[in-house]
């Protein structure tokens, strides 16, 4: 079977080979792929891996060869899930590959809020620590111990961030649309508006939905202690822009640290870009090589597995 792969390069941009999938079939992987030559690319193709390229209705409709669609992240909204089952092409995804890795990048910018380590450094490059006595700081430091974190999406990664957090001694609040099992360090179940009254930090572990695109607004900011911050890692779309870009202007929150923004690659005009005490990084939590070769593994068994008739990870 021809296999193409329409946006490899964020999986392999050079230090994560394609061997295993390659030999599958008839393989050709595109780096990048902009919208309007996604038909011209795989029109001849009967499995295609895709990241952030788009298959829509109207694609589909427009490759009639294609039996199988894997991609290459745990969220799969980029594919329309209901038109690929009624055409027959089953969808799969890579349900965990990133857990350490996201969980890890969340206590990076939780300890940065906190301790201000490159802060500190920049400023003694620019010599403010020559003109101090000793010890100098130019934001108050706070011990993560005894903190709250507040966590909404209390899935893989988000009980992977508790347990670490239960690690730092501090106290975990979660919501979750299905609470499950309750791990072995404490929890205590809050509703969404609750929490995030009660949080020093909240982050954001959940599936974007049509119901929670855009819940983190005014009105919920408006509910954060002053002194508390936000990280989101997971999707761009919960997040008002507008709205959390006024709410640090107005010091209703201390910071915001993103990963994830609306539109991505993000926009010039994004108000986000003008706020202060906010950290924004291109979508990395997910991107250290360890999980990206975790993440090609199991899209040679999603490939394998379907070639062998017994398809895995399906989402449709």
């Amino acid at each position: 079977m021809k296999i193409t792969v329409l946006d490899g390069y964020t999986l392999n941009p050079g230090d994560n080979p394609w061997d295993e999938v390659a030999k599958l079939g008839t393989f050709v992987c595109h780096d990048r792929t902009s919208g309007d030559l996604i038909v011209e690319r795989a029109k001849d193709a009967e499995i295609i891996l895709t990241n952030k390229a788009p298959l829509s209705a109207d694609t589909l409709a427009k490759l009639p060869r294609l039996k199988f669609i894997s991609v290459l992240a745990t969220g799969y909204n980029v594919v329309d899930v209901k038109a690929a089952r009624a055409r027959g092409i089953a969808v799969a995804n890579v349900p965990t590959y990133a857990t350490d890795a996201v969980a890890e990048y969340v206590f990076a910018l939780l300890l940065n809020f906190y301790r201000q380590p490159q802060l500190h450094s920049d400023l003694i490059k620019q010599g403010e620590w020559s003109k101090a006595e000793w010890s100098f700081w130019r934001t108050p430091l706070t011990e993560v111990a005894g903190q709250t974190l507040g966590i909404v999406g209390f899935g893989r990664i988000g009980r992977r961030v508790g347990e670490i957090a239960a690690g730092f001694k501090m106290k975990v609040v979660a919501n979750d649309v299905f609470r499950g099992n309750l791990p072995s360090y404490p929890v205590a179940w809050r509703e969404v508006p609750e929490l995030f009254a009660e949080s020093d930090v909240v982050t954001l572990h959940c599936n974007l939905t049509p119901e929670n695109t855009g819940m983190i607004n005014k009105a919920l900011l408006g509910r954060m202690k002053h002194t508390a911050y936000l990280i989101n890692t997971s999707r761009g779309p919960l997040v008002n822009d507008a709205d959390l870009a006024e709410a640090l202007r107005q010091g209703k929150l201390a910071g915001a640290a993103l990963d994830v923004i609306t539109t991505e690659p993000i926009s010039p005009d994004n108000p986000l870009l003008k706020a202060p005490n906010i950290t924004i990084t291109p979508h990395i939590a997910w991107a250290v090589l360890a999980a990206r070769r975790r993440l090609m593994q199991v899209t040679a068994e999603n490939v394998a597995a379907f070639l062998a008739g017994k398809p895995i990870n399906v989402v449709n």
